[in-house]
């Protein structure tokens, strides 16, 4: 029999750099009722509205030139905590024993990020992967593209069944 992963209890991050989902199936493997356990956001404005108004500026030397410092780009900067930041709160919920197995649904961008910042413990129960950002679908919707992406095992037995 074919397996897919998403089991009763299996928890589902949907994840942007800005926006995280944390979902539980409530249902069966034939059947997924996704609840929310959690739904984390991250305030996180354009680069001008964060950092300072003009660039800073130093001398070239004993000349009067002078050259501008590049700005730091504090909107990517954030993205990319945030990232750090789920990490974190996956591993701290997998310690607690929150959840036995994880479903990763991100923006590619994240997803890579995410595989960079997880640790062991939690890298053990991820199931599944999905390179694909649903953070802005209602759960219902969510439901449908994990069908469409792994089945249920009602779809996984009647293949097997096949002769």
């Amino acid at each position: 029999m074919t397996d897919h992963p998403i089991k009763q209890g299996t928890w589902i991050l949907i994840a942007d750099s800005e926006k995280a989902l944390f979902l539980r199936n409530d249902g069966d493997d034939m059947d997924f009722n996704l609840g929310l356990v959690r739904k984390d956001e991250q305030e996180n404005p354009s680069t001008h509205e964060q950092g300072a108004h003009k660039p800073g500026r130093f001398n070239d030397g004993p000349n009067v030139q002078r050259s501008s410092v590049g700005d730091t780009d504090w909107h990517k900067l954030e993205k990319e905590r945030f990232a750090h930041d789920l990490a974190d709160r996956l591993y701290k919920l997998a310690h607690k024993g929150a959840f036995d197995s994880l479903v990763i649904a991100a923006a590619p961008s994240v997803l890579g990020s995410l595989r960079d910042e997880l640790h062991s413990e939690v890298r053990a129960k991820v199931v599944a992967e999905v390179d694909k950002n649903l953070t802005n679908e209602p759960v219902d919707k969510i439901e449908v593209h994990l069908v469409k992406e792994f089945g249920t095992a009602r779809d996984t037995s009647a293949e097997d069944a096949r002769p």
